[in-house]
């Protein structure tokens, strides 16, 4: 299904608005660099591999945990591939930046009255980076990190935590996130509205989504 123009959300039905970080508010592409072209390349020059062959190490070592928390965290990563991470991401903060549109959608639904809550997958530390070079959470109510639930958003779990914890009703609540696998999770917990992000990354094409209603960003949906 192709990505929508625009999207009218039900602002009257909605109390909450659950929003991802990386691919919906913020450019993917800096985590994409950051994981498939300069992780590589550090981790060729510490070890003597060749770029390729550096490569084809991480993406396995990526394959063996992708979609569960150590995917996530800073600290698996620093300890298996030998590397500060932490270091690399403040070396090369000055390219985060917003997706297009981003930061208007969030001042709407300011206006809007809503509450906001960031729900990351991102390690504390990362949320530390980004927020330093965004302040992408002076819009928000709340920020939660999966790391402070122990699981990670494409678990149940962390669902029931996030509504123990911050009392939502599940009809009245929208999710806007780029992760399918998240989307899947939180509609089968009973979140009312989901929404899909069909072009996380600005660098590359809006991916084609079936399964879900889709925007080509936050923009799309500024009314």
């Amino acid at each position: 299904m192709t990505p929508a123009a625009k999207v009218q959300l039900p602002w009257a039905e909605i109390d909450t608005l659950l929003l991802d970080m990386d691919g919906t508010l913020l450019d993917l592409a800096f985590d994409n660099f950051f994981w498939n072209e300069l992780v590589p390349a550090k981790y060729a020059e510490a070890t003597g591999l060749s770029v390729p062959e550096a490569e084809a190490v991480i993406r396995a070592r990526y394959a063996e945990v992708i979609g569960t928390l150590p995917w996530y965290c800073i600290d698996h990563w620093t300890a298996e591939l030998g590397l500060d991470i932490e270091s690399l991401k403040l070396a090369h903060r000055h390219l985060i930046r917003y997706l297009p549109g981003a930061q208007d959608f969030l001042a709407l639904a300011r206006t809007r009255g809503k509450r906001l809550v960031l729900v990351t997958n991102a390690h504390r530390v990362t949320l530390e980076i980004k927020c330093g070079q965004t302040r992408v959470d002076g819009y928000m109510d709340a920020v939660v990190s999966s790391h402070d639930y122990g699981c990670e958003k494409e678990a149940l779990g962390f669902w029931q935590r996030l509504e123990s914890e911050h009392a939502l009703r599940r009809e009245r609540t929208l999710l806007i996130e780029d992760s399918l696998a998240v989307l899947g999770t939180a509609r089968s917990f009973g979140i009312g509205h989901v929404i899909a992000i069909a072009r996380p990354d600005s660098t590359q094409a809006a991916r084609r989504i079936a399964d879900f209603t889709s925007v080509e960003g936050v923009a799309s949906l500024i009314a």
